[in-house]
């Protein structure tokens, strides 16, 4: 059994055991009820896992899970597309969240209008969602710190990120404030703290040009996928990808292809499937009146469900890469 199969066993077992305690069974098929995943950069390989999951666990409830999303990296696209998908009335949403405060007004709207709203993978912690199910991100920074101080030693690192985005700024601050309190001789300047535009070319661009003002760069941790792929281009071309640690985030077959060459020294893997998984588990229990913490949680004004659920993050490098290929 791969790595991806018995996750996804040991979390169907959890998710019988969490019906059952409730008089439930696994469903069988029921009519009207769809569910609903919001992305942006919706085409990329990242959201499968996420999806997968979702429409495994939409299977196994006996309901319908639907995707949808705006294909590039924009707010305001992504904030028309959650409003057209609540004005039609899915029995609950899984929403991804580009920019937290932006997102937080047609979340507030959907709640309002009795629909079920759980972020994942990226949150907006201050709207009426009903729980965040995905990766502590600021943790995953200080993973990433740990990885990188000891290979480093001392001198200068960078990121790459999107400040704009809360998930990718909370690795970085997670990454910057460990360095700092771990491993004081190795220093992230904010000027070596890279906006990516979430694109492997402009990434590229940007870490060639700051290899070339500051060749000293011993260390870099790129918080996405397409950032490591255009910084490892960068230190490649550079010739420099030898002598520069590296970690990334999340995997693909190219992330995986650049470990096994050793072009990448590792990456953070995120646990993409559960997300789906536990938020479409998460939607449905509240959609179908199933959460009983307290005799009204609506009166009461609470969340019907736990504020964030952490998925955690793995270190695939060389020596457990191939498992993750099993996994995709």
């Amino acid at each position: 059994m791969n790595r991806r199969d018995f996750l996804k066993s040991s979390s169907v077992a959890a998710a019988t055991a969490l019906l059952a305690a409730q008089g439930l069974k696994p469903a069988s098929a029921q009519d009207k009820q769809t569910y609903t995943m919001v992305t942006f950069l919706s085409g990329i390989d990242y959201w499968k896992d996420c999806y997968r999951g979702m429409q495994d666990a939409a299977e196994f409830l006996g309901v319908e899970a639907t995707y949808t999303g705006v294909p590039e990296y924009d707010i305001t696209g992504e904030v028309r597309v959650l409003e057209e998908t609540i004005a039609q009335t899915p029995s609950g949403i899984l929403v991804t969240i580009a920019n937290a405060e932006a997102l937080a007004v047609p979340i507030n709207a959907g709640i309002d209008a009795g629909i079920p709203i759980v972020a994942f993978d990226a949150d907006s912690p201050l709207s009426k969602r009903y729980s965040f199910v995905g990766t502590g991100n600021y943790y995953a920074g200080v993973v990433a710190a740990r990885y990188i101080g000891p290979l480093v030693g001392s001198g200068k690192v960078a990121a790459v990120t999107r400040p704009s985005q809360g998930n990718l700024a909370a690795r970085t601050q997670g990454f910057k404030e460990t360095l700092a309190a771990e491993f004081p001789d190795v220093v992230l300047d904010d000027s070596a703290i890279i906006d990516n535009e979430g694109s492997p070319t402009v990434t590229a661009t940007k870490v060639s040009a700051l290899l070339q003002a500051e060749p000293e760069i011993k260390g870099i941790f790129s918080t996405s996928a397409e950032a490591a792929v255009g910084a490892s281009q960068a230190l490649r071309e550079s010739g420099v990808i030898a002598n520069v640690a590296h970690i990334g985030f999340d995997y693909d077959e190219a992330t995986l292809d650049l470990i096994d060459r050793g072009d990448l020294g590792a990456t953070l893997a995120q646990g993409t499937w559960q997300m789906g998984f536990w938020g479409m588990m998460f939607i449905y229990m509240v959609a179908n009146g199933k959460i009983e913490s307290v005799t009204d949680w609506k009166a009461a004004g609470i969340s019907p469900l736990p504020p964030n659920v952490d998925t955690g993050v793995v270190v695939i490098n060389k020596d457990n890469s191939k498992f993750w290929r099993a996994a995709k």
